[in-house]
């Protein structure tokens, strides 16, 4: 009996549990019901009613400092005026905002009215007479027309005698939707950023709430406290209207711009654009579906770009510039061609570049065109000298102490070729440089060319091996003339090479630097790598990369920072290159050295080689003169090498140069070593 009653309490347990469930469910199925039925419509309309975009707003680029950690290039804060404008903003919601704004700030200058075009007339005339306008188009042309095409065929009939007679007010509101009409959906577009005024700053800021899509906030420019020195090198960045470059457009899209974004176009501020960019701010809009915005939220926060700290001195720098300025305007009177004098200055052992300058002659202005250190090429003269005989040593053309006889070679069918002095004697690889011997330049580049006979004779035809120019070249290149120096900018000439024509007379005129061209800095490079015992480095103007500081005053924490580039190692003995180094010495310190005059007695031991070069000017197709290109290149203390500088004058009248090379060069050299001083003296009262 037991047994039997156990086995009945067992399905009433089940029934339970299951009526249990069926009760969750029964709960769950109505609740589904009032959802779905009750309240289906009203939750679907709020899935409806809400989009969420996310627009990204551009933040100030970062700052550069100089060596010292001066401001080069700020940015300037300004007043500025925005509109953001939602989804779906029509045409006419743009007028009745431009109307609005119009009363605020002010538009009807002689900058912004010019920039009105007729069919911005008729566009405005169009929205305030749009039932008079649409009617001079029937129903059977406007059924045979596309919208575009209607629009466009209403603006012609619009008589250009009814947009003749506007108003200035209706001007400056034309102008102000000019701005508006701009603008991409839900990305700031600035209408005024220049001479906005306090009083139209607050005027706006106070009536926010009647102007949709307009804020009143602050912008930037770029500022440079140091006015024009080096502003060629800086370079410069777009402006708004201008947007990201059309040829790059998708370059800047796919990393995260917006087409009106302001961007490095040149100089530094286009080669360090991913650092100066800084992190857009990111906004998340919440919009209806009719494109209305009801609600923002900041989610991500924007930072300003990163800093660069370049490797330029800017007290030395202005220094420079004065130089090169004050030794131009003295040298041009005697030198009617003479329009340019550039200069560099750099550490040849770390690539740092210390100054950078170039000054140009406009009529009786002078301005900064220190981009021509890296844009233009010279004939550099007998400077390359140092870089012909490691050709001739390493080639094994000629050997430590090999001994010429300098007097002038006569060659059939080429001009008498000699030294700038006429006959200076026997010389040996040092002597030759000493003295600046161009014919013991010239038989290193006949015996290159398989020419062998010694001394030359008068009047005969020179054998010669067109490779040669190769071989010669390969030398010259790894040195750092006439191939790309590897500087941190957008862009760098090579100079120009001439034609490898198979004549030995050519390849003599190289052999003095009277054939391929070069830049200033690459050959400010070239003598840094014989100063630095053929190691050739990267010259380079950043020093590092600093987070932004926690205010304007203040450098934030270094982010990365430059080291030194080693390029390459020339293929040259030591022995040669010590054999070239004590040539420079000469130059410079022995009596005898074509730039002792100017240098000697000078306590920092410099080295170095003078050069000139032969430039015709031509006109029209017709040579009007001769000119030379005065150089110099040096380096100090010859014994250990801490800066080097190479100076490049063109077309001076012959003879009439007044050693103007020399004047730039020692003031320079003077101006560092003293500077050097005076900081180690205040170093120690510190």
């Amino acid at each position: 009996m037991k047994k039997k009653k156990k086995k009945e309490q067992l399905p009433f347990r089940v029934n339970i549990l299951f009526f249990f469930i069926f009760l969750m469910f029964a709960v769950l199925i109505l609740q589904l019901g009032i959802v779905q039925i009750l309240n289906g419509e009203e939750y679907q309309e709020e899935i409806n009613r809400t989009v969420k975009d996310t627009t990204k707003v551009p933040v100030p680029r970062g700052k550069i400092y100089d060596s010292n950690h001066q401001v080069v290039v700020d940015n300037k804060p300004l007043y500025s005026i925005t509109y953001t404008p939602p989804k779906g903003t029509q045409a006419e919601d743009r007028l009745e905002l431009a109307e609005k704004l119009a009363k605020f700030i002010s538009m009807d200058s002689k900058e912004y009215l010019d920039t009105i075009t007729e069919r911005d007339k008729k566009e405005y005339w169009y929205l305030k007479n749009k039932k008079e306008a649409d009617s001079r188009l029937s129903k059977k042309e406007a059924a045979e027309l596309d919208n575009a095409k209607q629009y466009k065929t209403i603006l012609n009939r619009i008589t250009k005698d009814e947009v003749a007679h506007f108003s200035k007010q209706q001007l400056e509101v034309i102008a102000i939707k000019k701005e508006l009409d701009k603008a991409y959906s839900l990305t700031p577009q600035i209408v005024k950023n220049k001479d906005v005024t306090a009083e139209e700053y607050a005027k706006v800021s106070e009536h926010l709430a009647e102007l949709p899509g307009i804020n009143a906030t602050t912008d930037w420019n770029r500022d440079y406290p140091f006015k024009d020195s080096i502003r060629s090198l800086f370079g410069s960045i777009t402006s708004q209207e201008q947007g990201i470059p059309a040829d790059k457009e998708e370059y800047f899209l796919t990393r995260g711009y917006s087409r009106n974004d302001r961007v490095g176009k040149s100089g530094l501020e286009e080669y360090y654009e991913d650092i100066l960019r800084g992190r857009k701010e990111q906004i998340q809009y919440t919009t209806t579906k009719s494109g209305e915005i009801v609600g923002t939220k900041t989610v991500v926060e924007g930072s300003r770009g990163k800093d660069l700290v370049l490797t330029i001195d800017m007290e030395f720098q202005k220094e420079v510039d004065k130089i090169i300025r004050e030794e131009l305007k003295a040298a041009v009177p005697m030198n009617p061609y003479l329009k340019d004098a550039i200069a560099v200055v750099m550490n040849p052992k770390t690539g740092e570049l210390l100054a950078v300058s170039g000054q140009t002659r406009d009529g009786n202005k002078y301005k900064d065109a220190a981009i021509k250190a890296i844009s233009d090429g010279n004939r550099p003269g007998s400077i390359v000298k140092g870089a012909t005989v490691l050709a001739g040593l390493q080639s094994g053309v000629i050997s430590p102490g090999t001994v010429f006889v300098d007097q002038p070679i006569k060659i059939k069918g080429t001009p008498l070729k000699k030294s700038y002095s006429g006959s200076i004697g026997a010389v040996n690889d040092v002597a030759a440089l000493k003295r600046s011997s161009n014919v013991y330049m010239f038989y290193i580049a006949l015996k290159m060319g398989g020419e062998n006979r010694y001394p030359f004779p008068s009047g005969g035809k020179a054998s010669f091996n067109p490779a040669a120019w190769q071989e010669m070249r390969n030398y010259f290149q790894q040195l750092g003339l006439g191939v790309k120096t590897g500087i941190d900018f957008p862009y760098e000439s090579v100079g120009y090479q001439g034609p490898s024509l198979p004549r030995a007379g050519l390849l003599m005129d190289q052999a003095i630097g009277q054939y391929d061209t070069y830049t200033t800095m690459q050959l400010a490079q070239y003598v840094s790598t014989i100063a630095n015992d053929g190691y050739r480095v990267r010259p380079r103007f950043l020093k590092e990369v600093r987070e932004p500081g926690r205010s304007d005053k203040q450098l934030g924490k270094i982010y990365r920072s430059e080291n030194t580039d080693v390029l390459n190692q020339i293929e040259m003995k030591p022995a040669y290159i010590k054999r070239v180094q004590e040539g420079f010495k000469q130059v410079f310190q022995a009596p005898g050295g074509t730039a002792y005059p100017h240098w000697k007695g000078k306590n920092y031991k410099p080295a170095g080689k003078t050069g000139t070069a032969q430039n015709e000017i031509y006109k029209d197709g017709k040579q009007i003169a001769d000119t030379e290109n005065l150089s110099l290149i040096g380096y100090a203390p010859y014994d250990d090498p801490e800066v080097a500088f190479a100076i490049m004058v063109p077309n001076t009248s012959p003879s009439r140069g007044s050693g103007i090379n020399h004047k730039i060069g020692s003031r320079i050299m003077d101006t560092y070593f003293d500077l050097k001083k005076e900081r180690s003296e205040e170093k120690k009262k510190d």
